[in-house]
């Protein structure tokens, strides 16, 4: 496995990861018609737009690769959260791994790549939201010295109301 700085060309590999780990992942979690729905040509013009906005080491996305195969992804940008100003944040908006990848140290490699570039940064800790109902990714960032603060939020952006957890990680 490689891990390397995703650049505007991998959009398409990025969009494939993307609706094919939503789909594993999100599973009973989300409306099946909804999963069914993504589509990755659109995905891959959001990943476009994405990466036309790097800014190393505080905004980029990260490849994790196998044999030259996109297997998965961690996207990182300044904290969004209206409560950022308070610490030096980063924020993980994305990471996600292909299912058959699950379970081989891909997922950790990814955010260590990601909080390595915020910790670059300056940035002293870092925060990422996740659906309170997603136990599998809550376990990963558990058992990888994430811990949930307490806030909560309820996002309708995908068109499905969703309840987030944030969770933060010290980077000193």
């Amino acid at each position: 496995m490689e891990i390397r700085q995703a650049k505007p060309n991998d959009a398409p590999a990025l969009g494939a990861v993307h609706v094919a780990s939503w789909r594993a992942a999100y599973r009973g979690l989300l409306p099946q018609a909804y999963l069914d729905g993504l589509d990755t040509a659109q995905r891959s013009s959001g990943w476009e737009r994405i990466l036309a906005r790097t800014d190393w080491p505080i905004a980029g996305t990260w490849l994790a690769e196998d044999n030259g195969e996109a297997i998965g992804f961690v996207n990182i940008c300044p904290a969004r959260d209206e409560d950022a100003s308070e610490l030096v944040r980063g924020e993980v908006t994305a990471i996600y791994v292909l299912p058959q990848h699950w379970g081989r140290g891909t997922g950790s490699g990814l955010m260590a790549a990601g909080l390595g570039s915020l910790k670059d940064a300056g940035c002293t800790q870092a925060t990422l939201w996740v659906l309170d109902t997603n136990e599998r990714a809550r376990r990963f960032y558990d058992a990888s010295s994430w811990r949930a603060d307490g806030a909560l939020k309820r996002d309708d952006s995908h068109g499905i109301l969703l309840s987030e957890i944030r969770y933060v990680h010290d980077l000193n």
